[in-house]
């Protein structure tokens, strides 16, 4: 079996913007205000755990743009999907990882808002009401295949929508290059390469084949990919540095591969502490900054 190691080499991105320093510093423009730094009693007022708190941050923002309205054929559908879709850890880590740089949390709210919204739409296509399939996907569904397809159409454009709303006017750099990581991580690249990996596998009545070699690919193209786009959109709208960025993209590939592998039974074994031992190892470089809200949402 491969080592998370050898999937940790490709974790850096391809993507280069000319306008950005590869200097430990970023040429980008300051962001303004900076921040003052929480302690966790303040985080997590009221006995609201840290994930919990940002989640509903990210879930009102949201609801600020997306109301039922007319046409109702449009947006309630859109409503049930983005809001009843499962909750993943990738929203609430962008913002932990724009605190962890520095940043406020509302500098990167737009941010996590479209990644729960892109995690919305990808698990509304794997999960769509079809009854051609060797198992039929039928139960708890509201809307018809056909409405929830045109759906999901919309949700993903007004995800990148609430980005280019963020845009005051000093951060458009940052919200660029932003939506290039999220295209990048849940397109042919990410996501929906992990999808069709996974359509592969699946024998005609409905089972999974499980190699084990594969089932590693999905996880690092699908949980792998999200969380370290995750972070490394916070950090880039936190004011990071570019060191800072690319730690934060190592530590959210390793917590999303830790996830992965324990959403397809593989809790405990060398890929998984060898994960958490590599995402500790780059958290030292963070040694000198408020580091309680994101390890406890990593759980490390």
């Amino acid at each position: 079996m491969a080592t998370i190691t050898s999937h940790f080499a490709n974790v850096k991105s391809t993507v280069h913007f000319p306008c950005i320093s590869n200097q430990r510093r970023s040429h980008l423009p300051p962001l303004k205000p900076t921040t003052v730094r929480m302690s966790m009693t303040q985080q997590t007022r009221n006995s609201q755990p840290y994930g919990a708190s940002v989640q509903a941050d990210i879930e009102a923002h949201i609801k600020q743009f997306l109301t039922i309205k007319e046409p109702l054929a449009v947006f309630e559908p859109m409503h049930h999907l983005v809001f009843n879709a499962p909750k993943t850890t990738v929203p609430a880590l962008c913002l932990a990882a724009c605190e962890l740089v520095g940043g406020q949390r509302h500098r990167a709210i737009s941010a996590a808002s479209a990644l729960l919204l892109m995690e919305a739409a990808t698990y509304t296509h794997e999960h769509l009401p079809l009854t051609d399939r060797p198992k039929p996907v039928v139960k708890n569904h509201v809307f018809g295949p056909n409405v929830e397809l045109l759906t999901v159409d919309g949700i993903v454009p007004f995800g990148f929508e609430l980005l280019a709303r963020s845009d005051d006017g000093e951060n458009s750099e940052r919200i660029l290059r932003v939506m290039v990581e999220i295209s990048r991580a849940v397109g042919s690249g990410g996501v929906v390469d992990a999808q069709y990996r996974k359509t592969m596998d699946t024998r005609s009545d409905g089972e999974e084949v499980c190699h084990v070699e594969e089932i590693m690919r999905m996880v690092e193209k699908y949980e792998g990919e999200l969380h370290s786009c995750a972070a490394v959109c916070g950090g880039v709208l936190g004011g990071g540095s570019e060191d800072e960025i690319e730690r934060l993209r190592k530590i959210g590939f390793c917590f999303g591969m830790i996830q992965g592998m324990a959403k397809r039974g593989f809790n405990e074994g060398n890929e998984v502490n060898e994960a958490r031992n590599l995402a500790l190892q780059e958290l030292k470089f963070f040694k000198d900054k408020e580091l309680d809200a994101i390890k406890i949402l990593l759980n490390i």
